[in-house]
């Protein structure tokens, strides 16, 4: 039977790599992949999924009120579904993505954020938690050598910022991953957090 897939990592645990190559390595057994991502993240321009390590591919850009289902059901055209940014998508896709796989036995395959910059859970995350068959965690490491869970996101300033939306795509604030000890650390002390300048 095919599963629903949740794999997630702090920013810059390379999930955006891993989706497209894993893309790559169903289409080089001649699947066919729809490769999809929400219409918050445009960053790369519309309809691009680019990883920081250069991979890019074009996928299908979903707006929240779109029902993922019915395009799959209509279509009826790939062999196996990979969704990049999924924390953006509304629990309601995350369902139907969950009936995909139930009504088609076709993969599907989700990688994304597992929690904002509060430590709070994304609502399309939180949904994946609760109904997917799989759930992996891509490790990346904080600063200080520990593994990193938290996406801090700091200000132009440098410094961490604790309020303000969910999602800001942009901006002059940044993200980093951060162990929670560095990133309690950092408010407390109001410390300047160095960025990863890529």
């Amino acid at each position: 039977m095919a599963k629903l897939y949740f794999k997630y990592g702090a920013m810059g645990s390379s999930k955006t790599a891993q989706a497209l190559i894993t893309k790559y390595n169903y289409e080089e057994n001649d699947l066919r992949v729809w490769l999809i991502k929400p219409a918050t993240d445009n960053r790369d321009g519309a309809n691009i999924v680019r990883s920081r390590i250069g991979l890019e591919a074009e996928a299908e850009t979903v707006l929240p009120d779109t029902d993922v289902y019915a395009i799959f059901a209509a279509r009826h055209n790939a062999d196996v579904v990979i969704v990049d940014e999924c924390q953006f998508f509304q629990p309601a896709q995350i369902d139907q993505l969950r009936k995909i796989v139930d009504d088609f036995n076709i993969p599907v395959l989700c990688f994304g954020l597992r929690s904002d910059f509060q430590t709070k859970l994304f609502p399309g995350s939180l949904r994946l938690f609760e109904v997917c068959d799989n759930i992996e965690e891509i490790k990346t490491i904080c600063d200080c050598g520990q593994k990193a869970t938290v996406n801090a996101r700091i200000s132009g300033e440098g410094y961490i910022v604790t309020e303000g939306d969910q999602v800001l795509i942009g901006g002059n604030d940044s993200y980093i991953a951060m162990c929670h000890r560095c990133y309690i650390r950092g408010i407390q002390q109001h410390k300047k957090i160095k960025l990863h300048h890529h």
